[in-house]
């Protein structure tokens, strides 16, 4: 039954503008607001590991699910967005100042035994992740202060994601067509 929730919540993590659109839509004032609190709920049972890097965004958007619920300000859950952004802006950051860089700790995942001349790249690989989390965050900030909802879902639950894609793809691209040629 643990598992089920967690991959319900995932779900509706990485559907949230799109849960959020229909939830405003057609479900009564305050309904989706209490049912993605919820699932972020659920998502603390993760284990330690998991839960450590999550935690900040996960009670940031509790606390906004749950304060959009008492205060009936629907607005709000459009900013969770911009938390995840801000989250995901601040640990690689963090990581490009204490180090291992984050893209260089998810590289050794796959690679342990990588090589030193790779360190460079990694972090610029990161620095340009940070880049991407900037402006996906000022987008997101700008969706839910200034367009329509629809805009808002088009732009967090679909434009953002494909220039995730497109930066993961690229890089893919990049590293195993031309590093491997020239590196």
């Amino acid at each position: 039954m643990k598992a089920l929730l967690q991959v319900i919540s995932a779900l509706a993590v990485m559907g949230y503008p799109i849960a959020v659109y229909f939830g405003l839509q057609y479900l009564p004032n305050g309904v989706i607001a209490l049912v993605l609190c919820g699932l972020l709920i659920t998502r603390l049972s993760l284990s330690q590991k998991q839960l450590t890097p999550l935690l900040a965004p996960l009670l940031v958007g509790i606390g906004l699910t749950a304060a959009s619920f008492i205060a009936q300000r629907h607005d709000w859950l459009l900013f969770y967005p911009v938390v995840i952004n801000l989250s995901m802006l601040a640990l690689f950051i963090h990581s490009l100042n204490h180090g291992p860089s984050m893209i260089e700790r998810l590289a050794k995942l796959k690679e342990p035994d990588l090589p030193a001349k790779a360190t460079p790249y990694l972090i610029k690989v990161t620095k340009l992740w940070c880049a991407l989390f900037v402006f996906n965050g000022l987008m997101a900030l700008y969706t839910a202060l200034a367009t329509s909802i629809e805009t808002w879902t088009l732009y967090n639950g679909l434009i953002a994601y494909m220039l995730i894609g497109a930066l993961l793809g690229g890089e893919w691209l990049y590293r195993t067509l031309w590093l491997k040629k020239h590196g």
